[in-house]
């Protein structure tokens, strides 16, 4: 994926200069945040071998019933994302409990509520364009995307977080080592440290040469964490792992199957909210086109980064350098002016491409 990833930036950085730039490069960074951020939540129903095909038109649902409230109804701009919020964890709870009660294809329950989504969007905004404010004043809404954090706050938690991983490589190393277990080198975990850190500081840099890093981006990196911290260093993460692998033995040890999933779903939907309110946040307002192909894009990002499709393989990191991959393609695209029509081409061959890459991983 280094690789993959280098080739494209080098392509596009010889046919268009600006794309290294820092304005661009911020800009980059708030349209990953917003892909990868789904591509992180809809990891947690892989895992376990399902998939969720609706979350792209419940990012738009959800992102136009916040803009509803706010524009039209005059709510404050926090408690109509909270409400919102409320409503995607809702929906995402029903729909992964109706799943696994009744033991139907994840494929087809969650295809057909993103027509249902789809068309409550719509209905949700009478298919008119829905601002995020009202009389042309910031709110907490706008804000997700247009906010930056002032460059020494940048740095200054660009080094608390250098700081918080190498406390956190030490303590685990440690760790394995009071239970006897295998660690490598302590020279390859300095490096693997150290190169960690550099680009840490290397992205709050760039950004500083802008306006900071922007809000959308450390939404993203919350996002992130948390969903690595839960899939990797819980038991909930072991279950889901374990239900992908072989659901029939998971039963068999024990494992609460239906609950993981069901919960799995949940999260999942807290997560879809936060994207459409950023997706919503970025075009400006709320439109019938705010979601569309988002959850493409999420799933072709997670099996580009090692994600199966059968379930019980993929990790955080895989799905961000996936969705950093569909970012930068997208975004190179736009700046060279590439017709909508290549760019659904585009984006077509590279989901094929991730499918392929999956194929022939499990063949191994």
């Amino acid at each position: 994926m280094p690789a993959m990833l280098g080739v494209i930036w080098i392509f596009f950085a010889l046919v268009s200069p600006q794309f290294l730039s820092a304005r661009n490069l911020s800009m980059l960074l708030i349209e990953l945040s917003i892909t990868a951020t789904l591509a992180v939540g809809i990891l947690l129903v892989l895992i376990p071998g399902h998939t969720d095909l609706s979350v792209g038109a419940g990012a738009g649902l959800l992102g136009g019933i916040a803009s509803v409230l706010v524009f039209r109804l005059g709510w404050p701009a926090p408690a109509a994302l909270l409400l919102s919020l409320g409503v995607g964890l809702l929906l995402y709870l029903g729909m992964g409990a109706f799943i696994v009660r009744y033991r139907i294809q994840a494929f087809i329950v969650t295809l057909g509520a993103m027509l249902a989504f789809r068309g409550g969007f719509w209905l949700v905004i009478r298919s008119v364009t829905t601002p995020v404010v009202r009389g042309g004043e910031s709110n907490l809404y706008s804000l997700l995307t247009t906010y930056y954090l002032p460059p020494f706050a940048g740095l200054l938690l660009a080094v608390l977080v250098c700081g918080v991983l190498a406390i956190v490589t030490v303590r685990g190393r440690r760790r394995r080592q009071a239970a006897g277990a295998s660690v490598e080198p302590g020279e390859l975990a300095f490096l693997r440290t150290f190169a960690g850190a550099q680009g840490i500081l290397l992205v709050v840099l760039v950004c500083n040469q802008y306006r900071g890093l922007p809000l959308a981006f450390l939404i993203l990196c919350a996002v992130a964490v948390s969903i690595h911290v839960l899939t990797r260093h819980t038991p909930f993460g072991r279950y889901l792992y374990a239900i992908g692998g072989n659901e029939e033995a998971a039963v068999v040890s024990g494992i609460p199957t239906r609950r993981t999933v069901t919960t799995a779903f949940l999260i999942l939907g807290g997560i879809v909210a936060v994207t459409g309110f950023m997706a919503t946040a970025y075009s400006g307002a709320s439109t019938t086109t705010v979601g569309d192909l988002m959850e493409l894009d999420a799933i072709a990002a997670c099996v580009i980064g090692g994600t199966s499709l059968k379930g019980g393989r993929g990790s955080v990191l895989g799905a961000l350098f996936g969705a950093l991959i569909m970012a930068s393609l997208l975004n190179g695209m736009t700046l060279l002016s590439v017709l909508p029509e290549t760019k659904y081409i585009v984006r077509g061959l590279v989901l094929v491409f991730a499918v392929w890459m999956d194929v022939s991983f499990r063949r191994r």
